[in-house]
């Protein structure tokens, strides 16, 4: 499977106690080659795990990548965070909307429904998501 993973989801994957781990688990079994995230999520996961090595682990074992370069990017992210000012998006959600513009065809794999229903690419296209039953 092809996707780009966000914060939302690789903390449900670590921690036994979140209330998608289980989901989590059984679509991390379905990777195939490492899933497309950036710098800004890993951290978000370290925070909220309170453990980083935990979250490098991620990396150095192959379930994730980080797959942009913000400062590659700085004009279209700071574009985004304009456009949805509004929603005070975090530099994690506007790396991954840049992300699905860069690569169309990977789904993002959020817990966080609400916003990247609202997210777009490019300027009209919707974000293909991947969301446990119960966050809709």
């Amino acid at each position: 499977m092809k996707a780009i993973a966000d914060t939302g989801f690789l903390v449900a994957f670590l921690n036994r106690r979140d209330r998608y781990h289980a989901w989590a688990v059984e679509l991390a079994g379905q990777v195939t080659e490492p899933l497309l995230t950036c710098e800004a999520v890993l951290a978000e996961t370290a925070f909220h795990l309170r453990d980083a090595a935990l979250v490098l682990a991620l990396v150095d074992e192959g379930l994730v990548t980080p797959a942009l370069n913000a400062a590659e990017h700085l004009s279209r992210l700071m574009e985004l965070a304009k456009r949805y000012a509004d929603r005070q998006p975090d530099l994690a959600d506007l790396c991954l909307i840049r992300l699905s513009e860069l690569h169309p065809k990977h789904p993002l794999i959020t817990t966080d429904v609400a916003d990247f229903r609202i997210y777009r690419r490019g300027r009209r296209e919707v974000i293909p998501l991947i969301y446990p039953p119960a966050a809709k």
